[in-house]
């Protein structure tokens, strides 16, 4: 194609248009300083004076069927996609009427009408979730651009690099849009950067990158209408930095100690409505009356908005836990069918099985993760899969745990349902951000407008020798994040079933595959299906003691529970398979018919789940025990390599045995 530089149509109208939104967003943003002195905004406030006319150079050029992804400094980014400077006023007033309900505040605005999915309070947070915005768009052909906008300091998260990869390797259509203020809060770009031209890196990614002059609102609409050309007409990404100024502290908390007094009145006086009034006014554009009755308006507005907040309400505080989760909309499975033919396949096969059941039946499912199609896995749950499906269904990612995860976090929010692969459970740190900001929160932050109904699976636990960096069971750490649901299965049938079940769910799944199951056989009903994901499972029955476990300890403790039962000691087996949320009436219910309990948690002791178990019994089931709870647990060390060193760092069976006799007094 061949490149064009569109030239902008300045005639009244839209010249009158271009300066009002600038004015319109500084006007607001001067108010929200005064009310933030007034303790009516409260929190983090960061103002876009000064940046205006990036936003309405590019906001207004977008489609509806676009996407936007601000940042934190995103009230002008709201204003100029049209959402309710009400309801703006209200979110900022934490009032329910605010755009999230006021359960977002100034870094948080969403508008799922507006096709803006929020401010970000990380930095660099938005860029992979903008990724997986565009590529649900482009596997669904819907012709959409997503355009992200972020500050400077982001160029030094990984999540910019892991996105700029991502949306140029896969050609995603993302406007990667730089608002290049010259400060990451205090520090200047040049004491943060080797490289300071920012889109040189952009370049480095092969993505065609442009700079414009972001005090300059006709430059900025100029280079973002030739860049949403190319999108669309490309399919590609593209990336503008718009090299502009903030006039006030980096938030309302900043004394802007580390910038002097003179550099910041040099730039006010080259500000975007300085700029454009001035040109406007002598080219004879507009005329200073017209500019007071702009003022004039937007000052109602303003007015009007602050009445509207202030007159708003407090969502009731027993309100206080309504969409952490999607309430009533998860889908149980019925009760399964009659077993049909029994087959012998391992839990590899059985998982593997649940994910050609979920591509073939869901054309929305794709798997994505590192050596997931060519190399077929890790541990080999995917081989042959891409031969089956092809990469567009079965993505091999780059290693950038938190941009691919980001990136099927933001396909689910779009309507997408991704399996997201990470290889071991160690490895799902690095995508930690991106799980518990943005994953766990959206829904709940922005007030039920969005939920991410993602499926992320990774595999866990010791024993393979393979030392204390890969022999992590971190279960525990995500069962402790509200809005998450965390399932651990050990059976066949779960391995196969709780995949289904879980890409049903509207909210983020985790599960956890034990490392030390994949190679474990045995039969499975040939049409075997989904399970339910809400109950523990009694294993076992016995009156004697409970016996309470998941995952890879599971087995062990049905060996322990034969063995038990040679010397007369009859265990409940209760497998939890989902750790968030517990299913804590199931165990109540075992613990009235033992009065024993012992808990074994491939975790380590000192903040575990097993801790979290005991506590609830202790609050809810005190006076059904007639003994102290008791735990095995993994030894407080790193996994050592050497196999009887590992071997004594986990749960083992002679341990569970000596533990339950313990219980019994039978020492």
């Amino acid at each position: 194609m061949t490149d064009i530089s569109p030239k902008p149509h300045l005639d009244h109208n839209h010249v009158r248009n271009l300066l009002a939104g600038m004015i319109r967003i500084r006007r607001f943003e001067d108010k929200c300083a005064e009310l933030y002195t007034q303790e009516k905004i409260r929190g983090f406030l960061h103002l876009y004076d000064g940046e205006e006319a990036v936003a309405i150079g590019i906001i207004p050029l977008l489609k509806h069927k676009d996407r936007v992804v601000a940042t934190y400094r995103e009230h002008g980014h709201a204003l100029a996609r049209g959402i309710s400077m009400n309801t703006i006023m209200a979110e900022m007033f934490g009032k329910a009427e605010g755009c999230s309900g006021g359960r977002g505040g100034s870094m948080h605005l969403f508008s799922q009408d507006a096709n803006f999915y929020g401010g970000n309070a990380i930095v660099g947070g938005g860029l992979p979730l903008a990724v997986g915005l565009a590529l649900a768009d482009k596997m669904r052909a819907q012709h959409a651009v997503t355009t992200c906008f972020f500050g400077e300091g982001a160029v030094a998260e990984g999540e910019f690099h892991e996105s700029l990869n991502l949306a140029s390797l896969w050609s995603l259509p993302v406007l990667f849009v730089c608002e290049n203020n010259g400060y990451a809060m205090g520090t200047a770009l040049k004491l943060s950067e080797a490289e300071t031209d920012i889109s040189a890196k952009a370049k480095s990614y092969a993505i065609q990158s442009d700079v414009v002059d972001g005090m300059d609102v006709v430059a900025v609409e100029v280079a973002a209408k030739k860049a949403l050309y190319n999108i669309r007409e490309t399919g590609k990404p593209y990336f503008l930095e718009c090299r502009t100024y903030r006039f006030r502290a980096h938030s309302m908390f900043d004394a802007q100690l580390y910038r002097p007094k003179e550099e910041v009145e040099a730039w006010r006086e080259k500000g975007p409505i300085v700029r454009f009034k001035g040109w406007l006014e002598q080219a004879g554009l507009i005329h200073a009356e017209e500019i007071n009755d702009i003022e004039k308006e937007i000052d109602a507005e303003i007015a009007e908005a602050i009445a509207f907040a202030d007159a708003g309400t407090l969502e009731p505080v027993e309100q206080l836990t309504q969409y952490v989760m999607a309430s009533g909309q998860s889908k149980q499975p019925a009760e399964p069918a009659e077993p049909g033919k029994m087959v012998e396949m391992t839990y590899r096969e059985a998982v593997r099985s649940g994910i050609v059941d979920a591509l073939a039946r869901d054309d929305r499912v794709f798997l994505m993760g590192e050596d997931v199609g060519r190399y077929g896995g890790c541990y080999a749950v995917s081989k042959g899969l891409i031969d089956e499906f092809g990469p567009g269904r079965i993505r091999d990612t780059p290693l950038s745990e938190s941009g691919f995860t980001g990136a099927g976090i933001g396909a689910a929010i779009a309507g997408m349902r991704p399996i997201v692969e990470v290889m071991t459970v160690n490895f799902s740190l690095l995508a930690l951000d991106q799980i518990l900001n943005t994953a766990a929160t959206y829904r709940h932050m922005s007030n039920n407008q969005f939920g991410v109904p993602v499926v992320i699976r990774m595999a866990t636990g010791a024993g393979r020798q393979l030392a204390a960096q890969h022999s992590h069971s971190l279960e525990g750490w995500y069962a402790h994040i509200p809005g998450l649901r965390v399932l651990a299965p050990a059976t066949l049938e779960d391995a196969r079933g709780m995949l289904w079940t879980a890409l049903e769910d509207p909210d983020p799944v985790l599960i956890f595959e034990n490392v030390m199951l994949y190679n474990r056989s045995g039969e499975i009903a040939a049409n075997a299906g989904p399970v339910n994901i809400e109950h523990a499972a009694l294993r076992r029955e016995g009156a004697d003691l409970s016996l309470i476990t998941y995952g890879g300890s599971l087995f062990k403790t049905l060996d322990a529970a034969e063995e038990l039962a040679k010397e007369n000691i009859e265990t409940d087996v209760i497998d939890l398979r989902s750790l968030r949320p517990l299913d804590i009436e199931t165990i109540i219910a075992s613990i009235a018919k033992t009065h024993r309990a012992l808990i074994v948690d491939e975790g380590w002791k000192s903040g575990s789940l097993a801790a979290e178990i005991g506590m609830r019994l202790v609050e809810s089931a005190f006076f059904e025990l007639d003994a102290p709870i008791a735990r095995v647990c993994s030894e407080e060390v790193p996994i050592p390599y050497a196999r009887h060193l590992e071997e004594a760092a986990i749960p083992q069976v002679p341990k569970i045995i000596a533990a339950a006799k313990a219980l019994m007094d039978r020492v």
